[in-house]
């Protein structure tokens, strides 16, 4: 099989940032049990193919809609298809791989914590077994699109301890299948909302404090009190949060160079793009995409 590093058409993926994980995740006490580092979404995932002899840092789970796969626990071989999921514990040699003919569409997730931890070997304990099956419905699907709709927004302590409740949720879906049921609200909109919706159609400008505020007929002071009330942040300093987001996934799926992803995601000058990327994710560019090739 020809491995690929370069993605796959129409997937997606977000990783967050250790400073943020620290910051907003390993201090919250309501969510440190169990919190998502990375999420994904990778639809008919030809070559795709992962090893890691010394396992991962996080928990994984891999949820398989279409296609087929084979994934390998401490040398036990699982055949993956429709329905199936897996559950791969941190620290354990495993690898995974798309069949070539039938390659697989799968949602997943790396998490971790105490609970994530707990969750994970009592799911092995229920039927001596990392992989599962559970039936088809589309409230799963539209957890999974919660759960990466709201990274997408930044990562304020509200967003992710919200984001961290809804990701047990999640896993309860396929922990407890039998049972699972549920409806989800709509969802409001608000001055923030309108915002961060504002950024992320805008993450190739270098819009001002002015322009921000603007686009919610606020003025600065007031727009900016509210902005950091509820996200912890000033609004520049979030959009720029959004701005390394979309270049982490411009590193990871594509060969566009740093300079490039620099000037896609508004920033002209891009050694103050390396300076910042560095900074947010604690990695420098280049690094980075070394990492997630090697890891994800």
């Amino acid at each position: 099989m020809n491995y690929k590093k370069d993605g796959f058409d129409g997937q997606k993926a977000i990783g967050i940032p250790r400073s943020i994980v620290n910051r907003f995740c390993l201090s919250n006490d309501i969510i440190k049990g169990s919190y998502i580092t990375d999420i994904g979404y990778y639809p008919k995932a030809k070559f795709h193919f992962r090893k890691r002899t010394q396992g991962a840092e996080q928990n994984i789970l891999i949820y398989c809609v279409e296609g087929t796969g084979i994934a390998t626990i401490k040398s036990v071989r699982h055949t993956i298809v429709p329905g199936d999921f897996i559950v791969i514990p941190h620290s354990i040699a495993h690898s995974y791989e798309t069949n070539e003919k039938t390659p697989w569409t799968i949602y997943w997730c790396h998490f971790k914590g105490e609970q994530a931890d707990a969750l994970v070997k009592w799911l092995y304990s229920k039927g001596q077994s990392y992989k599962y099956s559970v039936e088809f419905v589309q409230e799963r699907i539209a957890l999974f699109e919660q759960l990466y709709t709201y990274l997408e927004q930044g990562y304020s302590m509200e967003n992710l301890t919200y984001i961290n409740l809804l990701l047990l949720q999640f896993l309860s879906s396929f922990i407890y299948s039998d049972k699972y049921n549920t409806k989800l609200s709509e969802k409001n909109t608000d001055i923030l909302e309108k915002s961060i919706f504002f950024m992320r159609n805008n993450l190739e400008k270098s819009l001002t404090l002015s322009e921000l505020a603007a686009s919610v007929n606020l003025s600065n002071s007031h727009y900016s009190a509210i902005f950091r009330k509820k996200t912890g942040f000033p609004p520049i300093e979030y959009f720029n949060h959004l701005k390394i987001q979309k270049a982490c996934q411009y590193l990871q799926f594509t060969k566009l160079r740093i300079n490039e992803i620099a000037f896609k995601v508004g920033i002209d000058d891009p050694f103050y793009f390396s300076r910042l990327f560095t900074k947010t994710m604690g990695y420098a560019p280049k690094e980075y995409r070394e990492t997630r090739y090697s890891t994800k």
